[in-house]
């Protein structure tokens, strides 16, 4: 199995963000102004599949929501994480079930133990970073 990284080389991830197709969001909240519902409908626009992961939702964007990861029966490009650092582990273990080609936490939001336990599985990996920022930066920026 090949090795992941953690990526942050502005190069590797705009490659990342303009070959993903499918972001899974984990903590995506149904409520409009919260942080994870902007940045879902920001990808959502830029033409990502979301697939919100959050327990006790049916929908949310007009998307079916999961209870967690291993509830996922399609291939995930991107497993995006809005949950604090110490509740990161329990996520990376389902992510390594799930096999995406990258597991990101969002910014403010890092845990080395789980980037290592990912790399070493072959899942690259971002930390500390907004997938929304990285995109309109490395992406957007290009369209415009």
């Amino acid at each position: 199995m090949n090795s992941g990284k953690i990526l942050t080389d502005d190069a590797e991830i705009k490659t990342i963000l303009l070959n993903a197709r499918t972001i899974a969001i984990v903590g995506l909240s149904p409520k409009p102004e919260r942080d994870s519902n902007m940045v879902a409908r920001y990808l959502q626009e830029a033409g990502y599949r979301v697939i919100p992961v959050r327990p006790a939702q049916k929908m949310i964007l007009g998307e079916k929501a999961v209870k967690n990861l291993d509830e996922i029966q399609e291939p995930v490009d991107v497993v995006d994480v809005f949950r604090s650092g110490d509740q990161i582990m329990p996520h990376a273990l389902e992510a390594l079930r799930l096999q995406p080609k990258v597991f990101w936490m969002q910014l403010d939001i890092q845990n080395k133990e789980a980037a290592d336990l990912l790399t070493r599985n072959g899942i690259h990996v971002v930390m500390n970073r907004c997938i929304k920022v990285e995109h309109e930066a490395l992406i957007r920026q290009d369209v415009l």
